[in-house]
């Protein structure tokens, strides 16, 4: 083994270590790509080991991260995590949480199709998974426990629907997917709409037969009304607003009549607006959510410029050769090695989130797949499905963890824990639909672009 393939292979260990030593990522990523740089010099001029990283090398990091921070595309995160923080401020969930209720009454878990109908339009109009998973946690979870529902079946649909966020679009995990591996936005959104809309699907069907067989788990609630015109009236009038943005968001970029940066702007005005009308704007939530707006769009702009450098040092070591030839010459078929990407990326989301997969791990491994001949879109969008998976997996799943912080008395992480047990199976089986029908990822943008 010649010393660039154990300094690349040294340099991706010790980034696994020290994910666990508590310090921020971004530090981490960029330290040991600067601590790498320097040994490699060091062994280039000390030792005559050619390694291939110099002076000139380790400056081509400066106009990438200068084409990182003027990339336009990446406008659209700020906009995203602003028009999700905005919504969440504006009252709409809980208009929405009412009325669906009331339509789902008398159905054997409706109130827990309620939560995944509510996740789901929450999942359309942000990609923010804390907010959205504890704004259905406070609405939900007290509803469907004064009703006598089984806590795993509350708590695993409040964290199951959470989570469509980071994969229907608009999406923050897919903005910077395609970044990373030079994708169109456009396509990934387009691919993963489907796949979304499935996963939502097959959450529902569970809890309808999970309702069916276990009637006393998931009981009709003893005061459910009959559904009226009123009722259809009320449940229109709550979606509607929702629906209008996420239509003027997505149905603008689908359409070709915007693209997702110039979207992005449109509903963050469009939740400002919607946030007017519901008598919630003021100076105090504009100044908060702008807060917390540029908090976390400079943490993950802090994230992308570790990256880059990280990146470049691995490259530098050879560390993309070394995937791309371990991964080609395991004893697999095309789609055996897809398969083994996708298991071991489903199991480092134990422990890893997914940004740290999305700027590390989705580089290094989509060349290889598209010189497997896949189409990148469809894997990038199994990829992203393998990603959210990581927000129910223990030790590192957040989901659970932003359910146990507002949950009511009662509720313990062992009921978190084993309620998310059977969505976790069932996003597995939807990621297997998705693998084996390629047409559910690459019809609508095939279709979208056709002549």
């Amino acid at each position: 083994m010649e010393i660039n393939e154990i300094l690349a292979i040294t340099m991706f260990a010790s980034f696994i270590g020290l994910l666990f030593s508590g310090f921020p990522v971004a530090w981490v990523m960029g330290g040991i790509a600067i601590i790498f740089a320097i040994i490699s010099m060091a062994a280039d001029s000390w030792f005559d080991a050619f390694i291939g990283i110099d002076w000139n090398y380790v400056s081509i990091a400066v106009p990438r991260m200068w084409d990182v921070m003027t990339n336009w595309v990446l406008v659209a995160l700020p906009m995203f995590v602003f028009m999700g923080l905005m919504l969440d401020r504006s009252g709409v969930a809980e208009d929405l949480m009412v009325n669906l209720a009331r339509l789902f009454g008398r159905v054997r878990g409706g109130l827990a199709v309620t939560v995944t109908f509510v996740g789901l339009l929450l999942a359309a109009s942000t990609g923010i998974i804390g907010a959205s998973v504890v704004l259905l946690a406070v609405l939900g979870v007290p509803l469907m426990m004064r009703e006598g529902y089984s806590k795993e079946l509350a708590c695993g649909t409040v964290c199951s629907t959470g989570t469509l966020g980071i994969l229907i679009p608009p999406s923050i995990m897919l903005v910077m997917m395609g970044d990373r591996i030079g994708l169109s936005v456009g396509d990934l959104f387009l691919g993963a709409l489907f796949p979304g809309l499935l996963l939502a699907a097959l959450y529902v069907t569970y809890i309808m037969l999970y309702g069916f067989m276990r009637p006393h788990a998931a009981p009709v609630p003893k005061d459910a009304e009959k559904v009226s015109i009123q009722v259809l009236l009320n449940v229109l009038k709550a979606v509607l607003p929702t629906a209008g943005l996420i239509m003027a968001v997505l149905g603008s970029i689908f359409f070709g009549i915007a693209t997702p940066t110039e979207a992005s702007g449109v509903g963050a005005l469009g939740a400002t607006l919607l946030a007017m009308s519901k008598g919630r704007l003021s100076l105090q939530v504009l100044r908060e959510v702008g807060q917390e707006t540029t908090k976390t769009t400079a943490f993950i702009f802090a994230l992308l410029l570790g990256a880059t450098a990280f990146s470049l040092v691995l490259r530098g070591l050879g560390g993309d050769e070394l995937i791309e030839g371990t991964l080609t010459g395991l004893p697999f078929s095309p789609t055996g090695i897809v398969i083994c990407i996708l298991v071991v990326t489903f199991l480092l989301g134990f422990f890893l989130d997914w940004i740290e997969l999305t700027l590390i791990i989705l580089p290094l491994v989509a060349p290889v797949v598209a010189n497997l001949g896949f189409d990148l879109v469809w894997f990038t969008v199994l990829f992203a499905v393998c990603l959210q998976t990581s927000f129910l997996t223990p030790p590192v799943g957040f989901a659970l963890f932003y359910l146990k912080g507002v949950a009511p008395q009662g509720i313990q992480l062992s009921n978190i824990y084993r309620g998310v047990l059977p969505f976790i199976l069932i996003q597995l089986i939807g990621l297997t639909i998705v693998f084996y029908w390629q047409g559910i990822v690459t019809w609508l943008p095939a279709t979208a672009y056709a002549p």
